[in-house]
């Protein structure tokens, strides 16, 4: 029988729903991580491995040729393609990893779905010198096949799920039957803005360093906020981090973007996926819908819990965008800025295709960009083949 935590919600989602034994395991990491995240060396720590091992604070890049194409808003690239590993996804595992060590725990598990999430796990692991398991889809392992060999070459054992779609679900799947089992000398590392409490608040914590350096940087270079920040959606974490500081600002609109294949956002509806509650995608006997993606990283039936409360808020935005629409601005960007995005990422430049050119030249769109996409080029030159 699940046990429900009225702690970690966000409006109606969130919660703990897992059985007893796991919820006192979530509960002493929920306890660690609040003596740690205000603690002064912790933060010190995660603040130098930030800037000596991520190269943070990364640029906000104006999108100057970008801009001129579409004749509208000012567009700026926050630029998390720079970090050590090719994304955001360091941001979170860095912080994860300093909780893992104060607990002195040695074994770390995750989840992945594009890759990125494994191999900045993997590289991390290998620094502190921790052993590394990744759960990935079966079929992500084939999309993906590069960074499986970047997490084997870094030390990191990947277990290919076969099981249900193959995809990041079922490797979620997985990594949570792993540490049911062996709950008492692991750490799960999940990667994104999903789960139990207290991993969406965790994810987003450390995540949320994005914004922090957004606000900072466009308050210097344009003396005023951004009118609009945009951010691809899968289970959330780069999205969250990117709005974060600007939630309590309300002329700052937030736009999530996901793929019309997985509208977890605009066609969800409240339900219980992975020992949380959050807008998910259900099919006619009530279980979580097959989903797809190009981006093999937005590739999942559920969504983080505090983006479905500030959809149901209304404070967020949500729209789909088309596989045809990702390929496009995937190139588009490429050749008018000499940046190739991820895939995850060339969504969130598709709605901005989209929404600038209605702009006004005095108004401002921060993308997100959460990724680079060397791990996606061989994938995009066979579909356009």
């Amino acid at each position: 029988m699940s046990t429900i935590n009225k702690i970690g919600y966000y409006g109606e989602f969130g919660g703990s729903f897992v059985p007893p034994e796991l919820q006192e395991v979530l509960d002493y990491l929920a306890g660690q991580f609040e003596k740690y995240k205000n603690d002064t060396e912790f933060n010190e720590e995660y603040r130098y491995y930030l800037r000596e091992y991520v190269g943070r604070e990364n640029p906000l890049t104006y999108a100057k040729h970008l801009s001129e194409k579409l004749g509208g808003a000012k567009i700026y690239l926050k630029r998390e393609d720079l970090n050590h590993t090719g994304s955001h996804k360091i941001n979170n595992v860095l912080g994860q990893a300093l909780l893992a060590k104060r607990m002195g725990v040695k074994r770390v598990i995750a989840e992945t779905g594009a890759g990125q999430h494994g191999v900045a796990t993997a590289t991390v692991c290998a620094m502190f010198g921790m052993e590394c398991v990744r759960y990935m889809g079966a079929e992500d392992t084939r999309r993906q096949s590069l960074n499986v060999f970047r997490m084997e070459l870094l030390g990191a054992k990947v277990v290919a799920v076969d099981k249900g779609q193959g995809r990041l679900k079922d490797a979620v799947d997985e990594a949570l039957n792993d540490l049911i089992a062996n709950y008492k000398n692991t750490f799960y590392l999940l990667g994104s803005a999903v789960g139990p409490h207290p991993y969406p608040m965790m994810v987003k914590h450390f995540q949320s360093i994005v914004s922090e350096e957004s606000k900072k940087q466009i308050l210097e270079k344009e003396n005023k906020l951004p009118d609009v920040v945009i951010a691809c959606v899968g289970g959330g974490s780069n999205a969250i981090g990117a709005f974060a500081h600007y939630i309590d600002e309300s002329g700052v609109r937030l736009i999530g973007v996901e793929p019309d294949q997985a509208p977890t956002l605009t066609e969800g509806v409240p339900g219980v996926i992975h020992g949380f509650r959050c807008l998910v995608l259900l099919d006619e006997e009530g279980n979580p819908r097959k989903t797809y993606s190009i981006a093999a990283g937005l590739d999942y039936p559920g969504i983080g819990p505090e983006h479905s409360h500030l959809k149901q808020s209304e404070r967020a935005e949500y729209y789909t965008v088309t596989n045809e629409e990702v390929l496009e601005a995937f190139q588009v960007l490429s050749k008018t800025e000499g940046i190739i995005p991820a895939l995850e990422s060339a969504h969130a430049v598709a709605y901005a295709l989209r929404l600038a050119p209605q702009m006004t030249k005095d108004q401002i769109v921060i993308i997100n960009l959460s990724g680079r996409g060397d791990k996606d080029v061989e994938q995009v030159f066979q579909m356009l083949k």
